[in-house]
Order: structure tokens, then sequence, then C-alpha cells
């Protein structure tokens, strides 16, 4: 499965953006999936994660201000980010893994590209 990321950009603390992340494929709904951030000179880290279900699994940075969803009809992953902190800024990396993906990193995963945001204090 290949992954597009989309929707990262320059916000002021307290704004919101939406992060989207298309699949190729027929089989989207097979996946789960996930967001994973990396901030410079740092590890990329967990997020956020959407099983088969629609059940969902935050870090706890981000929980209670960030919203996963997806569109099955759209093959489609989406990151609701609100209340934006300036430590939130990161490239923000979708990834996809057949019925269930783990927290940590894993070599296993399909990874799209990054994508940028940027939250100035």
């Amino acid at each position: 499965v290949q992954l597009q990321a989309s929707g990262g950009g320059l916000v002021q603390a307290g704004g919101s953006l939406r992060l989207s992340c298309v699949a190729s494929g027929r089989t989207f709904s097979l996946y789960a999936m996930g967001w994973f951030r990396q901030a410079p000179g740092k590890e990329r880290k967990f997020v956020a994660r959407i099983d088969l279900s629609g059940g969902s699994t935050y870090a706890d940075s981000v929980r209670g201000r960030f919203t996963i969803s997806r569109d099955n009809a759209k093959n489609t992953v989406y990151l609701q980010m609100t209340s934006l902190k300036p430590e939130d800024s990161a490239d923000y990396y979708c990834a996809a893994r057949p019925f269930s993906l783990p927290l940590g990193e894993d070599d296993r995963n399909y990874w799209g590209q990054g994508t940028l945001v940027t939250v100035s204090s």
C-alpha cells in the first residue's frame, strides 16, 4: 500500500489543523492506520491509531486535543488537531499495517512521506 499525507502547515498556538492520508489499493478497510511524528533531532513517536472497527488510541500528550478518524470509502485517515502547542511542531507521518498497528516504531509498517506541522507561539 502507498500512503500520501497532506494538510501540514504553519499555525499559531491554540489553532487547528487537519491532516489527511490517502492510501492506494482496494483493501484499505483491512488496515489499521495511524499517525506518528518526529521533531528535529528526536525519534519518531506514536501519536494516534485507529483499528478496523474504528477504535482509537492516543498518546498521552495529544489525548483530548487530537482526533483520528477514517473514511473507508475514500481510503483516507484523518488527524484533526486542535489546541495546538509549539511542542506539537514536527513532521507527521501516516502509517499502515494489516489488521493491527503497533504503538512503537516498526519496519514492517507501511509509511507515507512526512507532512510538516509548525506551531508558532
